[in-house]
């Protein structure tokens, strides 16, 4: 990756209370709009405050403590649309020649984070939001990121429509390009009676990010981005060189639940058949080398943080679909803890380095007092690197250029002024990460 040229950020814009007034909804259009056109300056405040949520957060948690919280049902995949969105299909009139461009030169990049809502002002996100666009200053064309992947939790504390403006539309006014999310569990909880009732869970989500066409958002307020077409709350993203099959691992904190496992049987087994159907159709381009598979789900299937753990019954059955697949991905991103860690594992013959990246703008966590060092092995897999307690995310270069060394890089870039708190690189024709 090229060095990074410093972006100062603007200076502080007055807090807009209320926000601008919703435009009259727009028609349809095959013509996304992204960043806003001028860039501004950044809120001082939200303009939706949090008070109202202590007393109901405060009965959620008390639900989830005492394991009286349970798994929400949430909308599937229509069996009539497939579950696959094509980037140059998000990115409107002129994807197509985007996407040939890209193929031509055999690399995409993009970004991810996880956790980038935040309750207690826009300050943390404005601060994540300068270093990401500080990626597109770069001085080569083809590392500029083609998309960021939102890696769940997107606004906090429940995922109502009334806080769309100011923790993801506000904050990511000037990002230029797309934005994929999958949802956390934030995103799909719903305010607990006598709060409510509210929307049903995960309905702000789908109308900004699964709308059936694009639109100009209503909770972008003022704000030019317009809504995501994703099929559902999980899809697979088909890009040049790179997949990213992306879960919805639901609402509870601990730990990810994406079936009817442990008895939860209003939910249905409809990822694990969709993860198998995907890794199975996209099995023999990874075989040629022809394309990368990445996995993302909110909830780490592990991880070692201070609050929330692992996952290993969602592990378990992700492995399970893997094998009957007969393939497995190159890298698998997580957010939900606060922090950022690296495991690699090895399996089916190649080691896989799992990523969380929960990093985006909430408050962070510590790792838990018992942490091993780097090398050692929690169950299967191996602690690769120590914890990194700041802010920041991932640059992630699929590159494919070279028949006899395709890899994927990854790097996490903190707040901190080092340009990279750590990197690694899977080198896909071998199977290792260095």
């Amino acid at each position: 990756m090229p060095a990074k040229r410093r972006v100062p950020p603007p200076a502080a814009r007055s807090s807009r209370v209320p926000p601008p007034t919703a435009p009259a909804p727009t028609a349809p259009s095959s013509s996304p709009v992204f960043a806003d056109p001028v860039p501004s300056r950044d809120p001082a405040h939200y303009a939706q405050p949090h008070a109202s949520d202590s007393e109901a957060y405060a009965e959620m948690d008390a639900l989830i403590s005492s394991h009286q919280m349970l798994p929400l049902p949430f909308p599937v995949v229509a069996d009539t649309k497939e579950p696959v969105l094509r980037l140059q299909d998000a990115l409107g009139a002129n994807g197509k020649a985007a996407v040939a461009a890209i193929q031509a030169g055999g690399e995409i990049v993009f970004q991810a984070a996880g956790d980038t809502g935040a309750t207690r002002g826009p300050a943390t996100e404005n601060l994540v939001m300068h270093k990401l666009l500080a990626d597109f200053h770069g001085e080569r064309p083809a590392a500029v990121p083609q998309f960021f992947y939102h890696l769940g939790d997107i606004v906090y504390s429940f995922g109502e429509h009334k806080y769309y403006y100011d923790q993801f539309y506000e904050a990511f006014r000037d990002y230029p390009r797309p934005i994929f999310a999958i949802p956390g569990n934030h995103d799909g909880l719903a305010l607990p009676p006598p709060h409510g009732p509210t929307a049903p869970s995960l309905d702000a989500f789908l109308a900004n990010f699964c709308a059936p066409g694009v639109v100009h958002a209503t909770d972008a307020m003022g704000i030019s981005r317009t809504t995501m077409t994703q099929p559902g709350v999980y899809f697979t993203l088909d890009a040049p060189c790179v997949s990213v099959i992306g879960l919805y691992s639901n609402v509870l904190e601990h730990p990810g639940v994406i079936s009817s496992q442990d008895g939860h049987f209003a939910l249905p087994d409809d990822q694990l058949a969709f993860l198998r159907s995907e890794l199975t159709r996209l099995k023999d381009e990874r075989e040629a080398l022809e394309r990368a598979i990445v996995l993302a789900v909110h909830h780490p299937p592990v991880s070692f943080d201070d609050t929330h753990g692992s996952s290993p019954t969602m592990a378990n059955e992700i492995d399970a679909a893997c094998n009957d697949a007969g393939v497995w991905p190159d890298i698998v991103l997580s957010g939900h803890a606060h922090l950022y860690q690296r495991f690699s594992r090895s399996v089916a013959g190649k080691s896989v380095p799992y990523v969380v990246a929960g990093s985006g703008g909430h408050l962070q966590h510590g790792a838990r007092s018992d942490l091993p060092a780097v090398g050692s092995l929690i169950g299967n897999y191996a602690m690769a690197v120590e914890p990194i307690f700041e802010l920041g995310y991932l640059t992630i270069v699929v590159d494919l250029s070279s028949t006899s060394k395709p890899t994927i890089a990854g790097s996490f870039h903190s707040l901190a002024e080092q340009p990279t708190a750590d990197s690694f690189v899977v080198d896909l024709k071998k199977g290792t990460v260095t």
